[in-house]
């Protein structure tokens, strides 16, 4: 195994697992436990789910009955065009992967399982449903390894191909750099689905300075640039992205998709951990 990605497991693996997450509530949320009746105390009881108020009104204890919590269907997508390979302080790539062996590791410490897909040009199925430890090392491995250059992400179809492929009512986590959204519709799926989207980007990517003359390659197409970078070059790019951004995040809000962006430079389990409160 590549000591990089060895790195990555090891470090979301322990973040999950450890003293400090596990005394707060789980990085992925269900609909909780819902409430079924109230009946006379019996000893052996829980005395947490003890009715005080109603309790007191009747002068002898009652305690609260739930019916059983279900299991959430949790769904992980990572977005590998050749847009992400690419990185200064760290190739997005890792951080897809890391983002992903978080969210798998937290999924099997809840018990909850989870099914990843890799999608670009098509989707296609990661890992099947499980909820233990060798699909997380499967899924983070097929991620990490994944040869993305000169791959396409056409964001419509994979949209398309995840509302036919996922029957059951799910959390989609999406995860990608999100750039290039034009003509992008999340609302059946979002319908359907509760869809979190978690943008990767590098702090470059978002606000590059003048470079002069270079000789660049395209990670997506593969086309030469061959000129000039200059401030005007760099100052419409900005634009451009602003807009992307805008047009996103308001598409997102609509939807009611939770979303964060996490670059290359941050830790992403602090955001996680907001994302999902």
């Amino acid at each position: 195994m590549n000591q990089t990605l060895k790195k990555i497991l090891i470090k979301t693996k322990r973040n999950i697992f450890s003293e400090i997450i596990g005394n707060n509530s789980s990085l992925l949320k269900g609909e909780g436990y819902d409430f079924l009746e109230l009946k006379e105390y019996e000893y052996g009881e829980d005395v947490k789910n003890i009715d005080w108020l109603i309790s007191a009104k009747f002068s002898k204890p009652f305690v609260k009955v739930f019916h059983a919590q279900k299991e959430l269907n949790i769904n992980i997508i990572p977005i590998l065009s050749g847009s992400i390979y690419f990185g200064t302080k760290k190739f997005k790539q890792d951080l897809v992967t890391e983002i992903c062996s978080i969210l798998g590791y937290s999924c099997v410490k809840q018990g909850d399982p989870f099914s990843s897909f890799i999608a670009n040009e098509s989707v296609e199925l990661c890992t099947k449903k499980s909820k233990r430890n060798f699909a997380v090392t499967k899924m983070s491995e097929a991620i990490f390894n994944y040869k993305c250059i000169g791959k396409n992400s056409n964001l419509n179809m994979i949209i398309d191909e995840l509302f036919k492929k996922i029957k059951k009512r799910s959390i989609i986590f999406l995860i990608g750099d999100f750039f290039d959204i034009k003509g992008v519709d999340f609302r059946l799926l979002s319908k359907k689905h509760e869809v979190i989207a978690i943008i990767v980007r590098d702090k470059f990517e978002e606000s590059p300075f003048e470079l002069g003359n270079v000789n660049l390659v395209d990670p997506q197409t593969n086309q030469v640039f061959d000129g000039n970078i200059n401030g005007s070059i760099v100052k419409e790019y900005k634009k451009r992205v602003k807009q992307n951004d805008s047009k996103l995040l308001e598409h997102f809000q609509k939807c009611g998709i939770k979303f964060t962006k996490i670059y290359t430079n941050e830790e992403p389990l602090p955001k996680l951990l907001r994302l999902m409160r």
